[in-house]
């Protein structure tokens, strides 16, 4: 087998962190930025495998899992199966993929809630890659601007139990006018299932019990979004 070069034989144009200072990070492949986390700490990278170098490390990682999206939805110890892959290298990827996530995030936030699209848009970073359901609560006042989020409940792929006690005293801890309730579909489909019926008609009469506003209940999938209330359901539902 021909021994691969290591990086710091490489021109220093063409090395991972010498290319990310001189030209910018956007100008680096995915495996390449890899190779950048993959080496942080180590003043000389190792490998389990022969001949394998960070970046054949970050080829090989994106190879494993599909791409960036798979590497998201890996678990910790999927990672360390990996030969060369241990907690360090696993916890610096990791934490990479949720910083970026946060970022997406938080460049979508606004003041003030005002469509449904805008609040799917602000969960779907922070939902993409899990594998089961997360229920979200958004409480927000009178201006609906938001004064708050806790995550409520997290379930299997196709069920959640929602706790509406627990939207409720939140809500009240707030001093919230009103409630906004996101989840994610896993499958990528946002189409309700009879069990997001039952739980949006729990919150809705509760909430009128304490004169709490239920705003929306926004299902967030892949690429698009359901509202109930955009869908004209809120009020029917509560008054079933």
């Amino acid at each position: 087998m021909i021994e691969s070069r290591r990086i710091k034989s490489w021109p220093k144009k063409e090395r991972p962190r010498e290319k990310l200072l001189s030209t910018g990070a956007e100008r680096l492949t995915d495996a390449e930025l890899l190779a950048i986390l993959v080496r942080v700490g180590q003043g000389t990278f190792k490998s389990s495998v022969l001949g394998e170098n960070a970046t054949d490390l970050g080829r090989r990682l994106l190879r494993v899992f599909h791409g960036l999206p798979g590497l998201d939805r890996a678990h910790v110890e999927d990672l360390l199966r990996l030969p060369g892959i241990g907690p360090a290298k696993a916890a610096q990827i990791k934490a990479a993929l949720e910083l970026g996530k946060r970022l997406c995030a938080g460049k979508l936030t606004a003041a003030a809630f005002e469509s449904s699209a805008s609040i799917a848009d602000h969960f779907r970073p922070l939902f993409a890659g899990k594998r089961q359901e997360i229920v979200t609560a958004v409480f927000l006042n009178g201006q609906n601007q938001q004064l708050g989020q806790k995550e409520i409940a997290e379930g299997i792929p196709t069920q959640v139990t929602v706790y509406t006690r627990r939207v409720i005293e939140e809500a009240l801890r707030l001093s919230a006018a009103a409630v906004v309730l996101v989840h994610n579909h896993p499958s990528g489909s946002p189409e309700p299932s009879a069990g997001d019926d039952d739980t949006t008609r729990d919150l809705a009469r509760a909430c009128r019990l304490v004169q709490l506003v239920l705003l929306d209940h926004v299902i967030v999938g892949a690429s698009d979004h359901y509202s109930y209330s955009d869908e004209g359901r809120l009020g029917a539902l509560a008054t079933e």
